[in-house]
């Protein structure tokens, strides 16, 4: 049977393969440790669960509007205010199953074939296939590690064509952890302005940030760059409620009526449950959130050295998310081995030790490793690594 062309150019997720292969070897008895996660190690808190739970009691396992229910609307919109300064409307909102969905949405609502979507890299992995699959053309632009991966004004303005209809930000970002300024904000703001480009502010890990370190929505910035940014985000990250699929969008009115059609005729409407869920998540928060992230921060203060020490290792310090993003090339090289997808390969089959090639982020020289998970687990697959490079060095 033939398969539809924007499905089969689908390049299979490196993070999800990763972790298959992974599972594949625990079911057989192997000790692996697994850096791959993409999700807090942590059960969504007590309080998430006993208002979905009560919800469920209280009769609401119905439809709700496609768009999602007006109360969570307006928990969404209180956010918005007490948080990013950023005010919205109803109108203005969509809730969608998880910011993954409210991605593909997006794209399938904005694209016409042909039409290029400018993608920072390193990127997260989903980024340019669902601009594919929406008839779009991903235009990768590298951030330079020497700028902490983040792309410059000169460069968006380079990669800037007449087929340009928007722009990805990702801050805090998956997988690198670095946040972009202020300053730098704006600076890219004003090009997109100029050139009448949308903005998606994709803030999924906006909880998530380190070293006394503040976020800034680009939305936040200036009414003119408000009505020229749409904000992805949601519960997922931040209150770790992956499984719930709650995420949502926030921009102007016209575009996110347009999405709340599309998804009428896909999804219906997000999980009833999982959107009071989602409702405690904002309006009865309990501190948890605040645990979590001096959890991880906690973490990475403690194995970040550990990370930049192993040879061949090179890793700029992560401001935000859960993930370090280190340069192995030396060590790859070092090794005999042909590219780093070889040498994830071999790390998973001798030392049992999973982590994401960065072939799969759009950078060739890296790996991601995320530090959700225990920190005796963390330091237990540095020293794996650590042994895995050191018996392959020819240096």
């Amino acid at each position: 049977m033939k398969f539809s062309s924007k499905v089969t150019a689908i390049t299979p997720s490196s993070t999800l393969a990763i972790t298959a292969k992974a599972k594949e070897l625990k079911e057989e008895g192997h000790d692996v440790i697994g850096l791959g996660a993409g999700e807090p190690d942590f059960n969504t808190p007590d309080y998430i669960i006993e208002a979905s739970y009560k919800s469920m009691l209280a009769g609401h396992t119905k439809y709700t509007p496609s768009g999602g229910l007006p109360k969570l609307k307006e928990a969404i919109i209180n956010k918005f205010k007490e948080d990013n300064q950023i005010e919205y409307k109803p109108e203005e909102i969509i809730v969608t199953n998880g910011a993954k969905h409210a991605l593909a949405l997006l794209f399938q609502t904005l694209l016409e074939e042909g039409e290029e979507v400018i993608i920072p890299a390193p990127y997260w992995v989903s980024y340019t296939e669902q601009v594919k699959i929406a008839g779009g053309k991903p235009v990768i632009v590298e951030g330079k590690e020497e700028n902490q991966f983040k792309i410059t004004p000169e460069q968006l303005e380079a990669a800037v064509s007449a087929n340009t209809k928007a722009v990805i930000i990702n801050s805090p970002s998956n997988p690198t952890g670095v946040m972009y300024t202020k300053e730098e904000l704006q600076q890219i703001g004003e090009i997109c302005l100029k050139h009448n480009i949308l903005i998606v502010s994709d803030e999924i890990y906006e909880k998530l940030i380190y070293g006394g370190g503040r976020h800034y929505s680009i939305a936040q910035l200036s009414p003119e760059l408000k009505e020229q940014t749409l904000i992805v985000n949601g519960v997922s990250k931040s209150h770790s409620m992956t499984g719930w699929r709650i995420g949502y969008t926030a921009g102007r009115k016209d575009l996110i009526k347009a999405m709340t059609n599309l998804a009428s005729h896909t999804t219906s409407n997000p999980a009833v449950m999982a959107q009071y869920g989602a409702i405690a998540a904002y309006e009865d928060e309990d501190g948890s959130v605040e645990k979590m992230r001096e959890s991880f921060e906690e973490r990475l203060n403690t194995v970040y050295e550990q990370v930049n020490n192993i040879p061949g290792f090179s890793c700029v310090k992560p401001q935000g998310a859960f993930y370090l993003f280190p340069n192995v090339r030396e060590a790859v090289s070092n090794g005999g081995f042909a590219s780093t997808d070889d040498w994830v390969k071999a790390l998973l089959e001798e030392e049992k030790v999973a982590v994401v090639p960065g072939s799969g982020f759009g950078a060739d020289d890296n790996i991601r490793l995320s530090y959700a998970t225990s920190l005796e687990q963390f330091q237990e697959a540095l020293k794996r690594i650590e042994r895995f490079v050191k018996n392959h060095s020819k240096a």
